[in-house]
């Protein structure tokens, strides 16, 4: 087996706005998430508002259960950041002026032309004894100090400041008192049309492919789509490879056509470099939508190149009129439908491919059940590829699974792959 000691984590994020729901808390989930991609154990997730005697509690409690606590906000120059304040009265010291990091402010505030507030004094005073945290792109300054049995690492609650200091300050200092082998890789791999329950049994006894158990399989589920995670720890670069070549293998042999995209691809990106590949350009028809699919290709650097038109619109007589095809307001959805659509888009546009995503939804109100019926057609020179699908859900779901199916039918068709392989998420 691998020697390195299981570590308890806990996250703690603090704030009113956080518990009572007025913010997202988006940054517990990057936390959770990068840990848990370095194969980190986060054992527990604490919200707690700005209450110094309910601050206090969380942290004692921490630090009675936990080996490394990464707490989250409070840092800030106002009267209700009390994360310094509660962090020195549960270690037992007192708070001190830090000197470097005052300096510090003062340069970040000079360098903006900006006057220094003397609230923002209140940053510079850390727990006596405190390792510093460096934040070089704002004032909160970040600290590690020991609590009871754990080691606690306090971070900025701005998104950016926070992603900086985890991946630069706490992640590797983390990773040092867990004893984790030199070397980790994270492989990922995204997929669209197959559910995490069924990916989990294709993928059965994939772990036991490195016989020191040193591989986790890991699943993410963000509909509509599915992000697979290989982590392997080893002693070496070399003996990372090594481990991960024969578990990705079999991944990709197990799940085949529905890979879309590996590690930090998109779905957008991956099919905006096959259609440059074959200098090949793109028209998109979308109904319902919302012009979903074009934003995605559209801004990527290169499509200029590449996206020659895109026409949104909620009905048939509409997207008829703006690709030059006469279509009665009563006709019925069908992929033969699309299919004209689609070679009228790419007569009208001039490029070589169009993608037509046509939805007609189900009268009656937005839940569970409701669904909607999914025609969609590529067309590319004298050849047209259709598909139909019918989808369950709310209208969100239905628009998020429309937009997803068109952009990887049109991966499927470039890369010579059926565009109408039944998913999972479709009703029978």
């Amino acid at each position: 087996m691998v020697g390195y000691v299981a570590m308890r984590i806990e996250i703690i994020c603090t704030g009113d706005e956080v518990l009572t729901g007025a913010t997202v808390n988006t940054n517990f989930s990057h936390i959770s998430q990068t840990l848990g991609d370095l194969g980190l154990d986060v054992r527990w997730g604490t919200t707690v508002g700005d209450d110094r005697e309910t601050l206090l509690e969380a942290f004692r409690l921490a630090a009675g259960r936990a080996d490394a606590v990464v707490v989250n906000g409070g840092l800030g120059p106002t009267v209700d950041d009390l994360s310094q304040e509660m962090a020195a009265r549960a270690a037992g010291v007192e708070l001190a002026f830090s000197e470097e990091w005052f300096v510090r402010m003062e340069s970040y505030f000079r360098k903006r032309a900006r006057v220094m507030p003397a609230s923002n004094r209140k940053q510079a005073m850390l727990p006596a004894g405190a390792e510093l945290l460096d934040n070089p792109i704002g004032t909160a300054c970040g600290f590690a100090i020991d609590i009871g049995r754990a080691r606690f690492f306090f971070t900025p609650g701005v998104p950016r400041e926070l992603h900086r200091m985890l991946a630069e300050q706490v992640v590797p200092r983390l990773l040092e008192r867990a004893g984790e082998p030199a070397t980790t890789r994270l492989k990922r791999f995204h997929s669209f049309g197959l559910g995490e329950s069924h990916v989990d049994s294709m993928l059965a006894g994939l772990e036991s492919l490195v016989a020191d158990g040193s591989l986790k399989l890991g699943f993410r589920a963000h509909y509509p789509q599915l992000e697979t995670k290989l982590h392997v720890r080893g002693t070496s670069m070399d003996d990372v490879r090594n481990k991960l070549a024969p578990a990705e293998r079999e991944v990709r042999a197990r799940l085949g056509n529905f890979i879309l995209a590996e590690d930090d691809q998109k779905l957008e990106g991956v099919v905006l470099e096959a259609l440059t590949q074959s200098g090949a350009t793109l028209a998109i028809v979308e109904m319902f939508t919302g012009g979903a699919i074009a934003s995605r290709l559209a801004p990527l650097p290169g499509a200029e190149t590449v996206f020659r038109r895109g026409v949104v619109a909620r009905e048939l007589g509409e997207i008829g009129a703006a690709v030059g095809l006469d279509i009665d307001p009563g006709t019925e959805l069908t992929p033969d439908v699309a299919g004209a659509v689609a070679e009228a888009a790419r007569r009208a546009s001039g490029a070589t491919h169009a993608l037509v995503v046509l939805v007609a939804l189900d009268d009656g109100d937005d839940r569970v059940e409701f669904g909607g019926t999914i025609c969609l057609a590529i067309a590319a020179g004298e050849h047209v590829a259709t598909r139909r699908s019918r989808l369950l859900g709310g209208r969100e779901w239905i628009r998020l699974g429309a937009t997803e199916m068109g952009l990887d039918c049109l991966r499927r068709e470039l890369r010579g792959l059926p565009v109408d392989e039944r998913i999972d998420f479709e009703q029978s």
